[in-house]
């Protein structure tokens, strides 16, 4: 076994090293058991990756076991050139997603942190530690992969000779796949529901004033989800993390002073600056956003079934009225289509959004649905129609039906080759030792 074998695995999930206390299968001592440089690999992360593996699924095996300590391995050498190369990844960034991600684990436990703290038997300042580290690898693990492989690209001659390689009983089959459509209509919250708001937020703002405290109000009336965490804290950030109105009004605001509400697209705001220092700053907030009402709802219908009207009169195309009139930033420059990874636009009914499934299984091809409502990814109420375009039947796999995904596949071997030929480069440009228990891996054979 080579260094080949861990391309066969793009990375180990953070939830897998995000263990809670108790969950380590009777593993007592722990230890190194690799060192790349000044990167060290301990024996938990391997057992903890190894047992997510197979809670998932995975058949046990010592190759498998293998497997994943070639990816940890491989994890601290690419960070260890990272820091040779001048690779580096924004803090910020790393914070991001790490409240992001903590906020996913909080979630899990009903928005407990007593409850969090029990169950992985540490502190949450110090869950956050870990998960920071944690993700900086994985973030410079990441950008460390994209610089190796930018320059990579497939010829259709390429595609057609990786394809024509796979022998005949091997050419995978599929599942039926589909092309659906949308158009989204974000309600409209009427000047009214929007005042409402506004009014909310001031009586907050007055009982602040009055000697009521900040975190405890902003964890009973924020929309923040993070607020169950940090009572609404959002620590110091630099320019340009946060939404142009947010960063403007947190700059003109003294320390200690407290915002009248400012609207966003996440709602609105009142926001308290607690400390600047030059282009940083540190502040909190409490969001609360304004809910449609229900003649709200029924505009945005109204609105989408007109255009339904429009469609079906060949007055317009979906594609066109998508592009010009959807609210959904993901889908209307491809004029409405849902699409994969690699930009194709079939998709496998098996992985579809089951909402949208259970809407399409009840239509016919060619069909545009009744406007439907739903919540978008930014937990906003809206109204869409669906276009349920062609249908291709469960099949094999072939060129003419499934290019996007033959050419996916193909740009994927050919990174992979970069990637090896880079590893055993770069792996006789630092110390790797791994403990003899893992001999029969024969990863630096």
């Amino acid at each position: 076994m080579k260094w080949r074998i861990l391309l066969a695995f793009v990375s180990i999930s953070w939830v897998a090293m995000a263990q809670p206390a108790g969950t380590d299968n009777g593993f007592v001592v722990d230890k190194i058991i690799a060192k790349v440089d000044n990167y060290i690999v301990l024996k938990s992360e391997l057992e903890r990756a190894y047992q997510d593996y197979i809670t998932n699924g995975g058949s046990p095996s010592q190759e498998a076991r293998c497997q994943y300590l070639a990816i940890l391995i491989r994890n601290k050498l690419m960070v260890a050139k990272a820091e040779t190369d001048s690779v580096l990844v924004d803090d910020s960034q790393v914070d991001d997603n790490m409240q992001r991600r903590f906020d996913m684990i909080l979630g899990q436990y009903g928005g407990s942190t007593q409850q969090i703290e029990a169950v992985y038997g540490k502190g949450v300042d110090q869950i956050k530690a870990d998960l920071f580290d944690q993700i900086k690898e994985q973030l410079i693990v990441q950008k460390m992969q994209e610089e190796i492989t930018k320059d990579v690209t497939v010829t259709p001659a390429e595609v057609k000779r990786f394809f024509n390689k796979i022998p005949k009983d091997s050419i995978p089959y599929l599942s039926a796949e589909v092309e659906i459509s949308q158009i989204v209509r974000v309600a409209k919250v009427s000047a009214a529901q929007k005042e409402q708001t506004r009014n909310q937020l001031i009586e907050l703002r007055n009982r602040i004033l009055q000697g009521e405290d900040f975190a405890t109000l902003a964890k009973k009336y924020s929309a923040d989800p993070s607020v169950v965490a940090n009572g609404g804290d959002m620590g110091f950030v630099g320019r340009g993390m946060m939404v142009p109105e947010f960063e403007a009004m947190s700059f003109k605001l003294k320390p200690g002073e407290i915002s009248m509400p400012v609207e966003t697209d996440f709602g609105f705001h009142i926001i308290q600056l607690l400390e600047r220092r030059g282009n940083e700053y540190h502040s909190r907030h409490i969001l609360m956003s304004p809910t449609p009402s229900d003649q709200d709802l029924k505009d945005a219908s109204k609105y989408l079934d007109s255009l339904r009207t429009l469609i079906e009169n060949d007055s317009i195309t979906f594609t066109k009225a998508a592009k010009e009139y959807s609210d959904d930033a993901m889908t209307k420059n491809t004029g409405g289509y849902f699409s994969d990874p690699e930009g194709g636009t079939f998709l496998s009914v098996d992985e579809l959004d089951p909402v949208v499934f259970f809407n399409i299984d009840t239509m016919k091809v060619g069909n545009i649905s009744k406007p439907i409502a739903y919540r978008t990814d930014q937990q906003k109420d809206a109204v869409r129609i669906l276009y349920y375009k062609p249908r291709i039947p469960p099949h094999q796999a072939s060129l003419k039906d499934d290019w996007n995904k033959i050419e996916a596949y193909t740009l994927n071997e050919k990174k992979n080759n970069v990637l090896y030929k880079w590893f055993e480069r770069a792996r006789k440009d630092v110390f790797i030792n791994i403990d003899p228990t893992y001999d029969y891996c024969g990863l630096l054979n």
